[in-house]
């Protein structure tokens, strides 16, 4: 079976950088883009600054497959929809991204990628589906009261998914 996992996790990982506890952030600490919230339930039990900041690759990688790209069917996805909905899952919530996927392909959008969305996906022209679901990212990011303190990242972000995205769907063909 395919999977973009691996080469996906590396671009996400460009973008997310190391350890930041930015003020303005509601995810609050974050390292490598995992919030503290994140790791903590990941691991059963609160965790200090000190682990944020020293968060092994293993369970960085752990997490990003088990919490993220799996419950997103990345696996399942045609390839560059899977790194578009991986993308923007990891940084604003898979139910989020889920269902902007099921709105695009016309599905009952309820954020949970099963196989219904699987197989609807398959129908549609991936490269549309990237353009799409890089569009309402940015129409989501741009109605964020914290746009101003993050909103060029975000859109640097969007683009730089998007253009990969494609890339990887022109290798594929």
């Amino acid at each position: 079976m395919r999977s973009n996992f691996s080469s996906s996790l590396e671009l996400l990982l460009k973008h997310e950088g190391g350890y930041v506890n930015h003020p303005d952030d509601p995810g609050g600490r974050t390292n490598q883009g995992i919030t503290q919230r994140v790791y903590e339930k990941f691991l059963g039990r609160d965790v200090t600054e000190e682990e944020m900041k020293d968060m092994p690759p293993d369970k960085v990688f752990a997490i990003y497959k088990t919490q993220y790209w799996n419950r997103v069917r990345g696996d399942d996805l045609p390839t560059g929809v899977d790194l578009c909905v991986f993308d923007w899952a990891v940084n604003a919530g898979t139910s989020r991204a889920g269902k902007a996927l099921q709105q695009i392909i016309g599905v009952p959008a309820d954020g949970i990628i099963g196989s219904q969305t699987v197989a609807a996906t398959s129908k549609y022209d991936p490269a549309q589906v990237v353009e799409e679901i890089s569009q309402k990212r940015e129409d989501f990011y741009r109605g964020l009261g914290t746009f101003d303190t993050f909103g060029r990242g975000w859109l640097r972000r969007n683009d730089e998914t998007r253009d990969e995205a494609l890339r990887f769907i022109a290798e594929e063909v």
